[in-house]
């Protein structure tokens, strides 16, 4: 997240934060020095026990900053994240009024405010604030705020309702205004009916006192926080023109009678009034109907739950409500039924139809052993499952956490637009105020310039601004997520249009990962005993090139001994102990390292790996070290990893694999799929080495990967990219995740980034030059305020449809078929 403003403090404020980290008293001692050369701090007093820090401040402090000064001391402030719903929002300037009040709360150490999605996210020290502080903090800013626990449990028909209440306003102000706008038309062919001015009064009325009380009272609470908004715009430019017509009409009844007898008759602007209300009232219900269908991918994704699950007990099958179910229930879905857990298929066989979490069209073949996602669909089999995820921590649960935080963050391109909406309104009040004396002075006529005045608070309503960014970061990672792209953050898609070279791993990521044995060789020739005694090596692990070993043990009837003191050996191998002997298992660099001679096979090792093999070599540690044999695997490329190069080299991006594989087999997969470059025999930490280099070097870097050894080159690449099909740990590091093991969704991903990003940019000019040219044509009395209220609903509009198109994307990748998963 990302903080607007500074958060300072009253003098003598006392906060109370917790702390991570600590584990003697030196650590006391340590945070306490930190923190008390923080200018500002009169007091600290840590207590090692309760893990808090008790800070009084001297003066004003702002509470990142005690954070940071626990973080250089080699700890953390302990933090927890809160959503708040925030009601009572108009235009970009409202963000920016609570985003200011939060961040002034003492303990919020970040703030981000989303004018699309209505909702605040929060960053605060534990134990520093509680939620209704938090929320005390928005009211007194004018706004309401309530928690926003789950999203899911928000009701279709709430929101329905809203809608139609609105509808109903429009729908009435437009019946209202339509007697005094018409004639307005008509006497461009040459009518001048005109409606009497009471008529006017009893039409125009309950349109600026009933329809548009909202403005009145959003504008008040504006004005109370000593800030301003678009309902104060509108507040005061209509009640200005209803204002100078009421004045008009009761004029004559207070002035002396003219010498005929009759009534000095003024001008009305009741149908200016009546109908910029009645525009604006317009421009917030489309603007509303457009961003509910931003949401479409979150409102799909929660249609995936189903409410109810057959689970099998001890008395037979029955029905229980989802969230009752618990780990290590066994659940029976029918063909048809939506899988309502994440688990591990005990009995049964089908295909099941994954395409709403991971955009893959053809259903998946899912055997006893599979693991099957919550949410997808069962095609043509009776399974019976083992739930091994419930609630918040299933994979659907995730997935929709993941979209909901990407479409509440923003951009850092937002940050130009809080800036410019911070003084937007007062500069705005500004500017009418000088329109409205310049032509007084200029003519003397005083209804003209209340009129010129009006058009400029109607004109430059900031509402384009603040949703020209969100609208387009909520469509581009919903339509993300329908094709099996999660965008965790704004900032990983506002980066990723950027990407200048992608970097990949290869096993699992251009490889399917399922590796085969294919060739063994032997020092004595026994064939059946090099595999027992690597298959017992590796018994403990789940590594693709033991399970490989593992397997054909099994095919050949063989039985593996038992090992013990087994250890990994990062990015080389994996040692333990057999029969009382200690061997090593390992790639080339590893023998190097123990200074086992290869001998004769060390041709043979050359061959295969000329031909794209992974080679591992078993060997016996210790005084009496010597080569056991050779073991060499083969890996098949993904079907659509070429495809996936190609895309990336058209779009003018270079793309190096990294992996920790020999330098044959790395050259035999480089070769095939036409990569820039490949780097061989690079260990976990090499990887993030390599990567930070590229960066050094002034280009924005993507990694993709798969495996916990990919986590640190994730970490430190401009953008992590994520194959869902590896660990949660390459996942949790990454910005990006791909739900389906597929490369060619890298170049998708980067392609919705540069759509996205160009939405960004459209939106942003034109919510900037409908003000730019609309507050000057206004100045100089060029618009009127009904073609001006017009103009800014438009405005809103049709930024947010602009995002919308959105929508329509397609990646590439959906256009060819894929073998793999």
């Amino acid at each position: 997240m990302t903080a607007a403003v500074s958060n300072t403090h009253p003098a003598q404020q006392e906060l109370r934060f917790g702390i991570e980290g600590m584990s003697c008293a030196s650590c006391v001692s340590h945070i306490e020095k930190a923190l008390n050369a923080v200018d500002g701090v009169s007091k600290v007093s840590v207590n090692l026990a309760t893990e808090t820090a008790q800070i009084t401040l001297a003066k004003a402090v702002p509470s990142e900053q005690l954070s940071a000064a626990v973080k250089n001391a080699g700890y953390h402030v302990s933090t927890s994240t809160i959503r708040l719903k925030i009601g009572g929002m108009s235009c970009a300037s409202c963000v920016g009024r609570i985003e200011k009040a939060l961040q002034a709360t003492p303990g919020v150490l970040a703030v981000s405010v989303n004018l699309a999605t209505e909702i605040a996210n929060i960053e605060f020290a534990q134990d520093a604030i509680s939620n209704a502080e938090l929320i005390a903090a928005v009211s007194n800013a004018g706004y309401q705020a309530t928690l926003d626990t789950e999203q899911a449990k928000v009701k279709p028909d709430t929101k329905t309702s809203a809608s139609s209440k609105e509808a109903r306003a429009v729908i009435i102000g437009a019946i209202l205004s339509a007697p005094l706008f018409l004639p307005m038309v008509f006497s461009v062919f040459g009518s001048q009916w005109m409606a009497p001015g009471w008529l006017q009064f009893l039409l125009a009325t309950p349109v600026q006192f009933w329809l548009g009380a909202r403005f009145y009272r959003a504008g008040w609470a504006a004005l109370k926080a000593k800030t301003g908004n678009m309902d104060l715009l509108v507040a005061l430019g209509t009640s200005a023109a209803y204002g100078l017509s009421v004045f008009e009409l009761m004029r004559p009844y207070f002035a002396e009678q003219t010498h005929s007898g009759g009534h000095a008759s003024g001008h009305y602007y009741f149908e200016a009034s009546a109908v910029v209300i009645t525009l604006v009232l317009l421009g917030k219900w489309l603007e509303g109907r457009a961003k509910r269908q931003t949401t479409a991918a979150i409102q799909a994704l929660q249609s995936l739950r189903p409410a109810t699950a057959r689970v099998r007990g001890e008395n037979g099958d029955k029905e229980v409500a989802v969230e009752n179910i618990r780990s290590g229930d066994l659940v029976i879905v029918k063909p048809g039924e939506q899988i309502p857990v994440d688990g591990v298929i005990k009995e049964g066989a089908s295909h099941i139809d994954e395409s709403m979490l991971t955009g893959e069209n053809l259903p998946v073949s899912k055997d006893v052993g599979d693991k099957v996602t919550g949410g997808a669909i069962n095609a043509d089999g009776v399974l019976l499952i083992e739930t091994t995820a419930i609630g918040s921590e299933s994979t659907l649960s995730r997935i929709i956490r993941m979209v909901e935080n990407a479409q509440a963050a923003k951009a850092p391109i937002q940050r130009l637009v809080d800036q410019v909406s911070a003084v937007f309104v007062p500069v705005v009040l500004v500017i009418a105020l000088a329109t409205l004396v310049t032509w007084w002075l200029y003519n003397g006529d005083i209804q003209g310039a209340i009129i010129n005045a009006v058009a400029v608070l109607v004109i430059a309503c900031p509402c384009a601004l603040g949703l020209a960014t969100p609208t387009a970061i909520m469509a581009g990672t919903g339509v993300a997520a329908k094709y099996g792209i999660l965008i965790k953050d704004a900032e990983a898609l506002e980066i990723a249009h950027k990407t200048t070279t992608v970097i990949f791993d290869k096993t699992g990521t251009l490889t399917v990962g399922r590796p085969t044995l294919t060739a063994t060789k032997a020092v004595n020739g026994d064939e059946r005993e090099l595999i027992r005694l690597a298959a017992a090596v590796q018994s403990g692990s789940d590594h693709p090139l033991a399970k490989a070993v593992m397997t054909r043990a099994e095919e050949q009837g063989i039985s593996v001994g038992q090992a013990s003191n087994a250890k990994a050996l990062a990015g080389r191998g994996v040692s333990a102990l057999v029969d009382g002997q200690q061997l090593c298992l390992g790639n080339t660099r590893l023998m190097k390292e123990l200074n086992i001679e290869l001998g004769d096979l060390a041709k043979t090792a050359e061959d295969l790996e000329a031909q794209g093999n992974t080679l591992s070599w078993l060997a016996v540690e210790g005084d009496s070290s010597k080569l056991i044999g050779l073991l060499a695997f083969g890996d098949e490329i993904k079907a659509s990893a070429a495809q996936a190069i190609a895309q990336l080299r058209e779009k003018g991006i270079e793309t190096i694999m990294l992996t920790g594989d020999n330098q044959g087999s790395a050259s035999a997969v480089a070769a095939k799929l036409g990569l820039s470059d490949f780097v061989a025999n690079v260990l976990p930490d090499d990887k993030a080495k390599k990567v930070s280099q590229l960066r050094s070097e002034g280009r924005v870097v993507a990694m993709v990967g798969d495996g916990i050894n990919d986590a640190p080159a994730l970490a430190a690449a401009d953008i992590g990219i994520a194959m869902a099909t590896g660990t949660d740990v390459a996942m949790y590091t990454a910005g990006i995740t791909l739900m389906r093991g597929d490369p060619a969704l890298v170049a998708d991903a980067i392609a919705i980034s540069q759509r996205s990003y160009r939405k960004i940019k459209q939106n942003l000019f034109w919510a900037f030059i409908y003000n730019a040219v609309g507050i000057p044509l206004a100045a100089f009395g060029l618009l009127n305020p009904v073609i001006a209220g017009a103009a800014m609903a438009f405005s809103s509009v049709s930024v947010v449809s602009n995002a919308l198109l959105l929508k329509r994307w397609k990646p590439d990748s959906a256009n060819n078929p894929r073998e793999d998963n």
